[in-house]
């Protein structure tokens, strides 16, 4: 495709993401400096009409763009629309604060929702990367005590202990035992130490150490990569016309764990951005809209996925430059953590 077609593709996607009202092509001609008269651009409207481009949804009607339109636009974007120094500001002030993963999930799918206006989609971090920082065990009573867990990717589990008696000596040398078999270790490993562990465990340790390995490795078990959240549904309501009669299918899908996980598809840089639009979408519920991913993980590896869901007549741009910040930030906040 020629620059000049190429430029009349972007206006006509443009003028329909900001009015939802097909495009002529003297609107064309009057709102933007395509330096063409109105003949040249209706004679390129018919070309990029019978490319595929674009297409009439009425007769007499301007036009407006097809999914392989949409896909072109953004296969051709030269710059994402950057962030402005308060839409920064306001990210970095977001996260302040934040404890541990569940909190950081929570404050991302909230901030994704507030700033693209779509369906906001935060995956939990995989386990693939992360690894035991730290396990401790702490008496509250004289027949409780608590086992905590921390990984690096921010994850922190505990579970309570029901004890008949506990030594505090020995309760004191369980944890050391248990950090020397875990710390820096991935589940993994840890899980096939703890094992061992277990056979090591003097008689005096044995009631206490058995308890306390069994219930670590539960939780060294639970992937939470299999987990999404999902934030900002009422936003679709924003695009009814978008949907017509396909919007309670899409909430029926995105209510699914599985369909989630495939939209967000494998863990990206966060430099990388993944535009799905329409028909490319796995599942045909959703065929009405796009989606928008990417990753976010600790030292360059990614540890999980998120993304937006909305209406392919979305502002990509903006879209993809949020998604992309956002993700960032979380990278960030999680290194530093």
């Amino acid at each position: 495709m020629d620059d000049r077609k190429l430029s009349v593709l972007r206006a006509i996607v443009s003028d329909y993401v900001d009015s939802m009202e097909p495009v002529g092509s003297k609107a064309l001609v009057d709102r933007h400096n395509l330096g063409v008269s109105p003949a040249t651009v209706r004679n390129d409207m018919a070309v990029l009409e019978a490319e595929g481009y674009i297409t009439q949804p009425h007769t007499s009607a301007g036009r407006i763009p097809t999914d392989k339109g949409y896909r072109l636009f953004v296969d051709r974007l030269s710059a994402v629309k950057p962030l402005s120094g308060a839409e920064r500001r306001a990210i970095h002030t977001f996260f302040s604060g934040a404890a541990g993963i569940d909190d950081v999930v929570t404050r991302t799918v909230r901030l994704l929702a507030q700033v693209t206006q779509q369906v906001a989609m935060v995956q939990y971090p995989t386990r693939d990367h992360e690894a035991v920082v730290t396990v401790e065990l702490v008496s509250l009573t004289s027949e409780r005590a608590m086992l905590i867990m921390v990984t690096s990717s921010g994850r922190v589990e505990q579970r309570v202990l029901e004890l008949h008696d506990h030594d505090p000596d020995v309760l004191a040398d369980v944890r050391a035992r248990l950090n020397t078999a875990t710390v820096g270790q991935t589940p993994e490993q840890a899980m096939a130490a703890l094992g061992r562990l277990v056979m090591e465990l003097r008689p005096d340790e044995r009631t206490l150490g058995q308890l306390t390995v069994a219930t670590l490795i539960d939780l060294l078990a639970t992937n939470p990569g299999t987990k999404v959240v999902v934030g900002g549904v009422p936003n679709l309501t924003r695009f009814g016309p978008d949907f017509s009669s396909t919007l309670q299918p899409v909430l029926e899908a995105l209510e699914e764990q599985v369909v989630l996980l495939r939209l967000l598809g494998e863990a990206a840089s966060p430099d990388d951005v993944t535009v799905r639009i329409g028909v490319e979408n796995p599942y045909a519920e959703l065929r009405a809209t796009s989606v928008v991913t990417t990753g976010y993980g600790v030292g360059g590896d990614a540890l999980a996925t998120l993304g937006v869901v909305g209406p392919t007549r979305m502002d990509y741009p903006a879209t993809i430059a949020s998604v992309r910040a956002i993700a960032r930030y979380v990278s960030r906040f999680l290194s530093e953590g």
